[in-house]
């Protein structure tokens, strides 16, 4: 990360907190004087890259082995990183503040106007997923005839009040809208290290049960290398790709925007270590039976009490760590949409009116979708293998190539044209295997 006032933007690159973030930084201004924290910063980019992909690294832990897995990781961060450091570096070589703005200025409205759209896309389509895990976790789901129950039926029995749309609209009322209602991306930093402590306890239970399952003599013996004597098709390895990739560091508040490179690079430590744990210890404790989704695994019952406890208690954790992740995914969302409607406005901070409006108007719209629609799988796959290999590998890749400020090098041009390549094959693959698997359910 080189420039660190381009750090502003450098975040705002993909996925969550795709937005303009210096024009965050001006809406903070403007409402307080207050520079947000260091460790703030750390706590919300972190929130942001760990989301809800963490649930699928075990199963791609089992197809890959763990050696290709921790590698494929590490490259996927790495291969982040440089998309990063692209971003860093045309922040301030032109006029514009924001993400789509920078992109506009080499590639015209129409590219400001794609960034935002593919921008609003990845962070709807991952707010209304949020909604419906949620969902799952405390009121149950029913797949293939098998009813799952969730926490609160568990706990309490079927009523009509721990229905799912009881249950989400309450949530919705009394925990998201006042989450969603803060007008400045620090103030949730405290909920983010909530976020980051859950997924932090996922990690510890999860690595206690393997250990001990180990120790008991339970546990298969774990692959070091890929299988395909399992029936694993080659495209599962791609599927895998734009996990991590997905969710590059996202621009906080700072006093100082000397430190965002510092912050960012904690982050994706961080990042790297929760996404590697829970995919070895996921994998060691599950073998070769852990699902697409880790949490599924947990949903089964437990021979003992204190098993359903440690079952309850990870979903009960995962769940609530959505939910932390939800106000600042909406904050970018929000600021995008704002910024694509209306472009010649007002800081969105300043206008309560549009800012009231786009909160209300987006919190019900993911409310009742995820209440009319509630699957996940095949829409979370598509969405994640194009809209955010766009924000994480293309825009940024095709910035350096076009060179509108006469800043890149020919090795960045090498690179560059490296990461593109790497984004259309991995993203049509994972496409073609959605399609693939959907057609075969």
């Amino acid at each position: 990360m080189v420039k660190q006032e381009n750090s502003d933007e450098a975040e705002a690159v993909a996925h969550p907190l795709l937005q303009d973030l210096k024009s965050l930084e001006g809406q903070n201004s403007s409402s307080s004087e207050k520079v947000a924290s260091f460790s703030g910063a750390v706590f919300n980019i972190s929130t942001t890259m760990i989301g809800a992909g963490i649930m699928s690294i075990p199963a791609t832990i089992k197809v890959l082995g763990i050696v290709p897995g921790f590698v494929l990781i590490l490259l996927v961060a790495l291969v982040g990183e440089v998309t990063l450091e692209f971003l860093l570096r045309y922040t301030n070589s032109g006029e514009s503040s924001t993400y789509a703005g920078m992109v506009g200025e080499s590639f015209g409205p129409w590219g400001s106007i794609a960034v935002q759209i593919c921008a609003i896309i990845t962070n709807l389509g991952s707010l209304i997923i949020y909604f419906i895990i949620i969902g799952d976790v405390l009121c149950g789901s029913q797949s293939e005839g098998t009813l799952h129950l969730g926490i609160l039926q568990e706990w309490f029995g079927i009523h009509w009040w721990n229905s799912r749309a009881y249950a989400l609209l309450f949530i919705a009322l009394f925990v998201m809208l006042p989450l969603v209602l803060l007008r400045r991306v620090d103030s949730l930093r405290h909920t983010s290290a909530v976020s980051i402590l859950l997924a932090v306890v996922f990690v510890v239970i999860c690595s206690a049960m393997a250990i001990y399952a180990l120790c008991k003599g339970k546990t298969q013996k774990p692959r070091l290398f890929p299988d395909f004597a399992h029936q694993v098709s080659v495209f599962d390895l791609f599927t895998t790709i734009p996990i991590l990739v997905t969710v590059h560091p996202i621009r906080a508040e700072l006093g100082k925007p000397s430190d965002m490179g510092s912050a960012a690079r904690i982050s994706l430590v961080i990042s790297i270590i929760i996404y590697f744990s829970i995919g070895f210890f996921g994998y060691l404790l599950f073998g070769d039976s852990v699902m697409d989704d880790i949490l599924v695994n947990f949903d089964q019952s437990s021979d003992s009490t204190i098993g359903q406890i440690i079952n309850d208690i990870v979903r009960l954790s995962y769940a609530v760590h959505l939910l932390f992740v939800f106000p600042i995914m909406n904050f970018s969302l929000r600021a995008n949409i704002d910024e694509l409607l209306f472009p010649n406005k007002p800081i969105l901070a300043q206008s309560t009116s549009r800012f009231l409006s786009l909160t209300f108007v987006l919190l019900s719209f993911t409310y009742i979708v995820a209440i009319a629609i509630p699957s996940i799988r095949y829409f979370f796959q598509f969405m994640r293998s194009t809209t955010i290999v766009c924000l994480s590998f293309i825009f940024p890749a095709a910035l350096i190539l076009r060179d509108g400020h006469g800043i890149s090098t020919r090795r960045d041009n090498i690179f560059a044209l490296l990461v593109i390549i790497l984004a259309v094959v991995t993203s049509s693959i994972a496409m073609s295997t959605t399609l693939y698997n959907s057609a075969q359910s």
